[in-house]
């Protein structure tokens, strides 16, 4: 139907006013909008760039949870263990002494801990936590929650801490761990990054450092919106690190808790080895010492006690201490010239008491002399001028390679603090570190393991496992690594003579069980543990002649520091050997006295496996032997229920 012109005019007019309205709409929108961005960004670019900066995406480490360590058995060694702690960041807290003030008023603080916190606080970023208590109890911890509202910057946590139920029987073995120091991070090339979070904690000693690669494990991450200055704005996704491994060792917690103890407060050492695989069984040193005062950062009154101790406490000696050998060289000296065809079986030596050599007499023990003595009395009896004889028709150089050939005068590859080397000395040696020629009397000397020879217990129990078997032992230590098997220690044969090593060892039977040997008092009676062995006895001053003329002085009557070291290695059983032990006491007087019926015990107590029965002593001994049991039984557990107590 056709419109008339006025409708059509009509309906442009309604049209053409929508039409200016929508426009109109749509230009104020457009510059509502424009203006809104104007403001944006115009008037507030300054503060939106500054949001915009201050907010980033942040990698933060995640320290990893560090392996454990465990004996041959499973026992438990070394551990973490989750514990309360009390932190405070610096920023949030505003007036730090008055929060710490508040603080005080609801549990102990350690003042020495305290200033540890302030000086950490000082050269830390203050958005980063500080810890102030360690390891307190639930009591404290809830205390301390319940009042968080009236602390700004305190906060309670829950975190893991090395702990070493084991205490002061493996401390010299595991050692223990602590907060990286500066000193700690110069030693490192390229340090990781975890080792800069604060409080991070590494091995310092012992197994924990020689070991902190394996043990440490891998740091995780997570990221984290954090602002301009550093604070932590919220976690947005995390993943955890690898923990470290899980190492077992070759030592029993018990034989070692035990040898420990029957060491007592000497300033000794003693080293069990397996003659079968190479495995460590016990490497005690004494005194000792709690490991766990070093983790939760021991106070300068314990440590001034430890480092004053004449005992050195602090000191592995099985590994660390080297000592003039003394006697127990002797088996050395003699395989030396059996292996080179100078002397036999039956040949003699006559012992006046001393051999001149080069003007100079070279004395031996027994004033008196030996008569005439072939190898086994010569050893039985312990005859110095037998092996001063022997020395002069051998050399030095030969010495010195059959005594490298049975492990003396290198260092084993245990990982240990301060494993030492010893010495087995040559004509070479002492050339170059002395710019001297070597003379007969040093030869004289080191026959009878005096003069520059050294070796550490360590050593000597694996040459006296080497004399017992003829074959290289090797010590191990880590038995496995996350339950794989690490490689023994029993190696291949030493390539000697076997006739000449029988020889040895019937000497050493004799040593034990002969009623003139010198460590008879000392034997096992149980005739399946029969025990070959040698005493030693070294010098740690010179007897002059005049002292010699008018007596040697006494061990009893000479002050503790200069009395001789006393020395005793052996092996058992002798037909089958399974353990090689040796024991070395400071300054402890003569081996057949004072080293021998210690490691008689710990022998017996390795090869029964707990408490010896009264039967393997000697009738004469019963009652002692029992009652020192009983001593030594109620001491292990004292000292078991205080670490309980202190873990």
């Amino acid at each position: 139907m056709r419109r008339n012109p006025r409708e059509l005019d009509l309906l442009n007019r309604v049209s053409g006013r929508r039409a200016l309205l929508l426009g109109g709409l749509q230009l104020a929108f457009a510059g509502g909008l424009a203006m809104r961005m104007r403001y944006l960004q115009v008037e507030q670019a300054d503060q939106f760039r500054l949001l915009a900066e201050e907010n980033r995406i942040n990698i933060r480490l995640i320290p990893p949870a560090r392996g454990k360590i465990f004996d041959r058995n499973g026992n438990v060694l070394a551990q973490n263990v989750q514990s309360y702690r009390i932190v405070i960041v610096r920023e949030d807290a505003g007036d730090v002494d008055q929060v710490l003030d508040k603080l005080s008023g609801l549990i102990t603080l350690d003042p020495e801990d305290l200033e540890r916190a302030r000086a950490e606080m000082q050269r830390s970023p203050p958005f980063l936590p500080v810890t102030l208590a360690d390891r307190i109890d639930w009591a404290e911890i809830s205390r301390v929650a319940v009042n968080t509202p009236a602390l700004p910057g305190i906060t309670p946590e829950v975190g893991l801490t090395r702990v070493y139920p084991r205490g002061a029987d493996f401390a010299h073995v595991i050692g223990y761990v602590g907060p990286v120091s500066d000193y700690d991070l110069s030693r490192i090339e390229d340090p990781e990054p975890v080792l800069r979070i604060p409080r991070f904690q590494i091995g310092k000693v012992g197994l924990e450092a020689r070991r902190e690669d394996m043990l440490r494990g891998k740091a995780g991450a997570k990221r984290v919106e954090v602002n301009a200055t550093g604070r932590v704005m919220r976690e947005l996704d995390r993943r955890e690190g690898q923990p470290g491994a899980d190492l077992q060792l070759s030592v029993d917690a018990e034989l070692q808790g035990y040898v420990q103890a029957r060491l007592g407060d000497e300033s000794a050492s003693a080293v069990v080895i397996d003659c079968e695989t190479g495995d460590l069984r016990a490497i005690a040193s004494a005194p000792s010492f709690d490991p766990n005062l070093f983790v939760r950062g021991i106070s300068v009154a314990d440590y001034r006690a430890l480092t004053e101790d004449l005992h050195r406490p602090l000191a592995s000696k099985s590994v660390q201490g080297v000592y003039p050998p003394g006697s127990t060289f002797k088996m050395i000296t003699a395989m030396a010239a059996l292996e080179e065809g100078l002397i036999g079986p039956d040949d003699t030596v006559w012992c006046p008491g001393y051999l001149e050599v080069s003007g100079r007499r070279f004395h031996c023990w027994r004033r008196g002399g030996h008569g005439h003595v072939d190898l086994q009395n010569s050893l039985k009896q312990s005859c110095d001028v037998y092996y001063y004889d022997l020395a002069l028709k051998v050399g030095i150089d030969k010495i010195s390679a059959m005594a490298r050939r049975f492990g003396l005068g290198e260092r084993h590859d245990i990982p240990m603090s301060a494993v030492a080397a010893g010495l087995a000395p040559d004509r070479a040696w002492k050339q170059r570190v002395h710019g001297k020629e070597w003379l007969i009397g040093d030869t004289a000397n080191a026959a009878i393991g005096q003069g520059y020879t050294l070796a550490s217990p360590l050593q000597l129990a694996v040459m006296t496992a080497r004399l017992a078997t003829g074959r290289n032992i090797m010590p191990r230590l880590i038995k496995s690594i996350d339950g794989i098997e690490q490689p023994g220690g029993e190696g291949e044969p030493l390539g000697v003579n076997e006739n000449n090593l029988r020889t040895l060892r019937r000497a050493m039977y004799a040593v034990s069980n002969d009623r003139r040997g010198t460590a008879y008092g000392s034997r096992i009676i149980e005739d399946t543990f029969r025990m070959a062995g040698k005493t030693g006895t070294s010098q740690v001053r010179n007897i002059t002649a005049a002292e010699r003329a008018a007596g040697v002085t006494s061990n009893a009557d000479l002050p503790w520091d200069r009395r001789d070291h006393a020395l005793f290695v052996c092996f058992a059983p002798y037909d089958k050997p399974k353990y090689a032990v040796t024991v070395v006491i400071e300054h402890g007087g003569g081996g057949s006295s004072a080293a021998a019926p210690v490691a008689r015990d710990v022998m017996l107590q390795a090869l029964y496996g707990d408490t010896p029965p009264l039967a393997a002593y000697p009738s004469k001994d019963r009652n002692r032997i029992k009652a020192q049991q009983e001593r030594l039984h109620r001491e292990r557990l004292r000292a078991q229920q205080e670490q309980s107590g202190r873990a």
